[in-house]
């Protein structure tokens, strides 16, 4: 498959109004310099034979597909569209763009899919750009990811781009315009996607006219912050050595399932709401990697057994999942499931245990928790566990608490926060 260069027609009038679209003018050239420069898998019928190197770059992980651009903001309506959702504005420097890239990656199971993510540019600012890697949270509408959405899932972006760096937000798989079914809370494939993202990046970033010095600030909120710690991991680990890891600053992740998350979705420390979305979504993307049922009704209470699995589409919003659930997870799930949460054993201990552990390492660059003591979504044990688990590797990890603040406030506290402790770092 070659690269391929595509716009979008204008969406809904909601987004028309938040955030403006490309005019038809400014797409143009933007077009004009991504096809002026060859594609990845240049064919060789230009009179230059494609290297064996082009070739295999082309066919595997992180090959750019498409570049499409969605969006251009001045920097007075990124302050706006921020400043309606309650964000501090202080850092806001510039304008931002924004494109859609679409990429090769792989499935849960090593074999090839493409993803689709959002690559956002400041306007102005250095030409060389150092790179955050921002992970999202908890999406169950593939429209909520970042590369098409109209709101939560691009106030990071913006946020960290109009700042001066180039922001890489994968949409992960099955969401965005990706195929297939979400894989809630797999790890290792939210973080394959998350690397070859950047690698994505890297190379639309370049043709665009905008290089990227190799230096990533990583960070993520809640399940994106977990999956940012987990990425961090691989970068230093060497898993790209385009890439060099500066820092760490995850929001209100779910680091510790089996010790924190699962004990406060029973004893009250997570709300009911969340608990029962979280739990049906969990378990329903989990049996598809950890058979943890042959039948619904072996976890879930009827009626629910019969329409649970159906609700994870993709294609239903979180409003809808949500209604159609009941008030608590004691009233979605058996009584001899819910004995298997408090003792986990087999394939359940398997689909929580490949989640955690995601702390259980040395950063060698500077590491920072937020959270909240408010969040009723996240609760603060799963920051302090992380905590300790660096602790136990000589690794000093603040846990800043912002107070009072509901799960998405702690993100829109901590997001400007990040900014302009990502400000120092640079700076060395």
């Amino acid at each position: 498959m070659t690269e391929t260069i595509t716009s979008d027609s204008p969406r809904d009038g909601a987004r028309c109004r938040r955030v403006r679209r490309l005019a038809a003018a400014s797409a143009a050239v933007a077009l004009a310099v991504l096809v002026a420069v060859p594609a990845v898998a240049a064919p060789a019928g230009t009179g230059v034979a494609a290297t064996a190197a082009q070739h295999r770059q082309a066919a595997g992980r992180g090959a750019l597909l498409a570049v499409t651009p969605v969006s251009d903001l001045g920097r007075a309506e990124v302050a706006t569209f921020l400043g309606a959702a309650g964000i501090d504005t202080g850092t806001v420097r510039h304008g931002v763009r924004g494109y859609r890239l679409t990429y090769r990656t792989v499935t849960p199971q090593g074999a090839p899919t493409v993803a689709t993510g959002l690559l956002v540019l400041p306007r102005g600012g250095e030409r060389r750009l150092d790179l955050v890697s921002d992970t999202h949270g908890t999406m169950v509408h593939r429209d909520y990811a970042p590369s098409v959405t109209e709101d939560f899932g691009l106030y990071a972006p913006y946020l960290h781009a109009s700042a001066g760096r180039a922001v890489a937000a994968p949409d992960y798989l099955g969401l965005g315009r990706g195929p297939g079914l979400h894989p809630y809370m797999d790890t290792s494939s939210s973080v394959s996607a998350s690397l070859d993202m950047l690698r994505a990046a890297r190379t639309a970033a370049g043709r665009l006219g905008r290089p990227l010095t190799g230096d990533v600030y990583g960070t993520g909120f809640s399940q994106g912050g977990q999956v940012a710690m987990a990425l961090g991991r691989e970068l230093a680990r060497g898993a790209d050595r385009r890439f060099r890891l500066r820092g760490l600053a995850p929001v209100a992740g779910p680091y510790d399932l089996r010790g924190a998350e699962v004990p406060g979705l029973l004893d009250g420390r997570v709300n009911d709401i969340s608990g029962v979305f979280y739990m049906a979504y969990f378990l329903t993307a989990q049996n598809r990697l950890h058979p943890l049922y042959e039948d619904p009704a072996e976890v879930f209470r009827r009626p629910y057994a019969d329409q649970v699995e159906g609700l994870f589409d993709t294609r239903h919003t979180e409003e809808e999942v949500v209604g159609r659930l009941p008030g608590s997870v004691r009233e979605l799930l058996t009584d001899a499931f819910l004995e298997r949460l408090r003792h986990p054993d087999g394939a359940l201990a398997a689909a929580l245990g490949a989640q955690d552990g995601t702390c259980d390492w040395k950063p060698a660059v500077p590491v920072r928790l937020h959270t909240a003591a408010g969040d009723t979504d996240v609760p603060i044990a799963n920051s302090a566990h992380c905590a300790a688990d660096l602790a136990r590797y000589g690794v000093t990890a603040p846990v800043v608490d912002h107070g009072k603040a509901d799960h998405n406030g702690s993100f829109k506290l901590a997001g400007p926060h990040i900014v302009r402790w990502f400000d120092t770092l640079a700076r060395g």
